[in-house]
């Protein structure tokens, strides 16, 4: 563990040189939601999913992605109404083990709140992913982060069908899926009451025009469905914080 809380950042200001901070300062003043990664995402041959870029509903802007295990924990903290901000390996953190020997790590994922507080976060595909030495890191990253009021989690993955409703959703976050002006109030109305989805897109309009203006308020939080159930034609949605659902979308 480190020694007296003698935690260093390691990142790249806006014009892309590293600077070395004590962590306790920059985690004061370093907006890392805005930098760049302090070092690439390795592309790992034989892999299905390589690096790439999510486009955050959140800032409108991308955000640097390693693996599909990120890029699905990324759709869940950009549907997240207290995140703010996001960002992809945006620091590396410096500590000296008991042996006074320097350690580093660099989580995958940074999320800023809308209290000022921050995650720091990696991504694992399965509980076992990095090993031993990404566990013990994790652990003292998670100090660091106490340290500042801040929070390091390893985020579990999620059930595949919560993360292949997120996944459909997510193609509609886009601003232009709100439609037409007036578009949305009339979606919002249409399931004041709970009604199969099919149902109340129909009593707008036409679903091709209604349904991506739907899905687009699903993914916003202005309306709400079961989310850990197959998205089809009769599932039930409802209007923001339905009662027959929790706050994530989940069946009560």
């Amino acid at each position: 563990m480190a020694r007296g809380g003698g935690f260093e950042a390691v990142f790249l200001d806006p014009v892309g040189q590293a600077v070395q901070q004590r962590w306790a300062d920059a985690a004061l003043t370093v907006a890392f939601e805005d930098l760049a990664p302090v070092s690439a995402f390795p592309a790992v041959p034989g892999r299905r999913w390589g690096p790439g870029l999510w486009w955050s509903a959140t800032t409108g802007r991308h955000v640097a992605a390693g693996s599909n295990a990120m890029h699905t924990q990324l759709m869940v903290l950009d549907r997240d109404p207290d995140v703010t901000g996001l960002a992809g390996r945006p620091v590396r953190l410096l500590w000296h083990d008991r042996r006074g020997q320097v350690r580093s790590w660099v989580p995958q994922l940074f999320a800023r709140y809308r209290d000022g507080t921050a995650l720091l976060a990696d991504c694992p595909g399965h509980p076992d992913a990095g090993g031993e030495r990404a566990v013990t890191a994790g652990e003292v990253v998670s100090q660091a982060c106490a340290e500042v009021g801040w929070a390091y989690r390893r985020l579990a993955p999620l059930d595949d069908v919560l993360a292949a409703n997120l996944k459909w959703l997510a193609g509609y976050r886009h601003p232009r899926n709100a439609a037409r002006p007036g578009l949305m109030a009339a979606v919002v109305e249409a399931f004041r009451r709970p009604r199969p989805l099919i149902e109340g897109t129909e009593a707008v309009g036409d679903p091709i025009e209604v349904l991506p203006c739907v899905f687009h308020a699903l993914w916003h939080g202005q309306l709400t469905t079961d989310l850990e159930a197959p998205l089809h034609e009769r599932v039930l949605v409802g209007p923001r914080n339905y009662k027959g659902l929790d706050e994530t979308g989940g069946a009560k």
